[in-house]
């Protein structure tokens, strides 16, 4: 069978209709007639043929993608081309930079021999062009603006995800958010949720733990534990307010183009579990707003989700039925997930399953892990006229083996293609012009300060400290009898009511003298009564 990428695109290609045969037939898969993304030219038998343009329907973008493949071969470009093209129709784009060599979409790119080769391969009218850009950072850890969640936003299966918690301490997770809830106590931040479980495991508060079923004392001593390392590890930063608004992800510039976020992530490389929960929690909460729209003529929003093996690996069975789920639904709510990985199998089989448009670049099989692989990978495709086993270790940089929904819904043929090169400049924009950018984002004086209101953490502290005050305060004869509705007792043998002698434990204060009775001011704001969660746990605030 012929392969693809094998040999550098030469020579001057004919009418479509002279295309070999089998050419002809992959590329009328790709003539659509509606709006669309051009991807490049297709690779046949060593040969680009321009006249042969692949190419994504806009509206097909809600139906989810992959792009994969080896380190090196171009996935970046790749993410970076789909996205500029996305702006440019008027389509908000999300990017998860991990590598910090995206923020260069912002800026035009530099013209070059290689640019100007590749261009005229694949019969790329190429001008340089930047694009508006907002630029992000977890917790304010690097260049960007802000991005924080409350702990009560997160949810406890999220949460479970990033401390390492089992199944079962998951569940218990849920049953300490859930009483927080019952009580009042926001849980804003870590030190907020590490003050509940710290009074739960305490002896004043045994008996509120039994009232929890299922969570035992020595599980919840557990998450304490992980909390509290997982604190040391500086995750502080991350969780509190002003907690980020994910509608700002779905801006129009001025000139109508769709605002490209840029979520800078090289100063949390080394927490991996952290920036990719957080990225599934940004998808959660989009989930929870956004109406029901159904298909579009474009989609609301891209979400490019980078590195996404992190995303499941060691993940729990609610956990992936979790992402499962939020990836089938919130296709109808005009949204677009691309996971962006190595090899297919980094992918759970029911979330891969979901993902209709496929930009596969070349494997390596040096390894007989590698080897399996790549034959795992070639199953994953639809039967195609190409060996896709050597067309996948054949392909060079920049080229990928394409497969797309087509706009009745139908996969495409398989096609070889060389991809275009971006528009945009293809390195990151130098750190002072990036801290510039974000210092004049309106957005900056929303998010850059982080606020600390009062939560769990300060009124289980009052409490505790009014039970204290009460504990060492004398007791005035006057006093005694106010308490206990009755004259005082004369002389200095005077006694007080037994009832009143004996001291409330902290919650009967906090609950019955009115430090909680936010509960009842609370139910018109983000917590109410009971927050009502989602899939994930997470709760559903109102803007």
């Amino acid at each position: 069978m012929p392969g693809a990428g094998a040999a550098p695109g030469s020579g001057t290609p004919g009418a479509a209709s002279s295309l070999p045969p089998e050419a002809l037939e992959i590329a009328s898969g790709y003539a659509f007639p509606g709006a669309a993304l051009d991807l490049g030219a297709l690779l046949w038998d060593g040969r680009c043929l321009p006249d042969a343009q692949i190419r994504i329907p806009l509206g097909m973008l809600n139906r989810h993608g992959l792009v994969a493949g080896a380190t090196g071969t171009g996935k970046t470009k790749t993410l970076q081309l789909i996205a500029e093209q996305l702006s440019a129709q008027g389509v908000p784009v999300f990017l998860a930079d991990v590598k910090g060599d995206v923020s260069g979409i912002s800026a035009p790119g530099e013209e070059n021999d290689k640019v100007r080769t590749r261009a005229a391969e694949v019969r790329q009218e190429w001008t340089p062009a930047g694009h508006p850009c907002e630029f992000y950072a977890l917790g304010g850890m690097g260049h960007g603006i802000p991005v924080r969640a409350t702990v009560t936003s997160f949810g406890p299966v999220l949460l479970s995800k990033v401390l390492r918690l089992n199944q079962t301490q998951e569940q218990s997770l849920g049953l300490i958010f859930h009483y927080a809830d019952q009580k009042g106590l926001e849980l804003v931040d870590l030190k907020d949720l590490r003050a509940v479980v710290t009074f739960l495991t305490s002896d004043e508060g045994k008996s509120e733990l039994k009232g929890i079923g299922g969570l035992s004392t020595a599980t919840a001593g557990v998450i304490l534990r992980s909390l509290t390392a997982f604190e040391a590890q500086g995750m502080s930063p991350f969780f509190g307010e002003p907690e980020f608004d994910t509608n700002e992800l779905l801006t129009v510039a001025a000139d109508g183009r769709g605002t490209v976020s840029v979520l800078e992530l090289p100063a949390v490389q080394d927490k991996p579990q952290l920036f990719s929960t957080f990225l599934m929690w940004l998808l959660a909460d989009l989930f929870h707003d956004l109406p029901e729209v159904g298909d579009l003529d474009k989609p609301k929003l891209v979400f490019f989700f980078d590195e996404a093996h992190l995303l499941f690996s060691d993940a729990s069975r609610a956990f992936l039925e979790a992402i499962t789920q939020t990836v089938r639904l919130i296709r109808s709510k005009g949204v677009g997930i691309f996971f962006v990985t190595q090899t297919p199998k980094d992918v759970p089989g029911d979330v891969l399953a979901q993902l209709g448009n496929r930009v596969q670049h070349a494997l390596r099989a040096f390894t007989p892990d590698d080897q399996k692989a790549l034959k795992a990978t070639v199953k994953t495709f639809p039967d195609s006229p190409y060996d896709l086993e050597e067309v996948l270790t054949a392909l060079g940089t920049g080229e990928a083996v394409v497969t797309v929904l087509s706009e009745k819904g139908a996969p495409t043929p398989v096609a070889a293609t060389r991809l275009r090169a971006p528009q945009s400049r293809m390195g990151p924009v130098d750190p002072a012009v990036l801290d510039r950018a974000v210092e004049q984002s309106p957005l900056h004086a929303r998010y850059a300060l982080a606020v600390d209101r009062e939560s769990a953490y300060e009124k289980l502290r009052a409490a505790e400290a009014g039970s204290s005050a009460q504990t060492a305060k004398p007791v005035e004869p006057a006093d005694t009898a106010r308490e206990a509705g009755a004259k005082p007792a004369k002389g200095a043998g005077g006694g007080r009511d037994r009832k009143a002698e004996e001291e409330p434990s902290v919650v009967q204060q906090v609950v019955g003298s009115g430090v909680f009775r936010s509960l009842a001011r609370s139910l018109g704001t983000q917590i109410g009564r009971e927050i009502t969660r989602s899939v994930f746990g997470t709760a559903r605030r109102r803007r």
